[in-house]
Formats: C-alpha cells, structure tokens, sequence
C-alpha cells in the first residue's frame, strides 16, 4: 500500500494554539478541489446501472475501437 503524501500546509493560529485556518500552496488546492469534483461525479453515478469489463470491450469491439 503506498501512502499519501501529507501537503505542505502552515496553519492560522489562535492565541490558545488551535488551528484555525490552513494556508496551502495554490497547486495543492487546486488538487484538491480536482479531486473534490471527481469524488462528487462518482457519488451522483453510484445508482447508474453498471456494465461488466467484458461488456465494454464487446462494445468496443463491434465500434471498431479496439
């Protein structure tokens, strides 16, 4: 299993020490938000009927696209 490399992020402070808000540079952001929208595409699809692996290559056999 590989691991997830933790962003590079620098926290917004209170007087107390608690972590208020996170700073993080802009690359890592707009990942996230990537993977935020792909994430919201799967969960509206779950309910979609599902087609079996052989199914699409039959598919894309008959197509001419493999």
């Amino acid at each position: 299993m590989s691991k997830v490399k933790e962003p590079e992020a620098t926290y917004i402070v209170d007087k107390k020490g608690n972590k208020k808000a996170v700073v993080l540079p802009i690359e890592t952001y707009d990942k996230l938000l990537e993977d935020l929208k792909d994430l919201s595409v799967v969960a509206s699809r779950k309910e979609e009927p599902r087609i079996s692996w052989s199914e699409i290559k039959k598919r894309l056999k008959k197509d001419d696209r493999i």
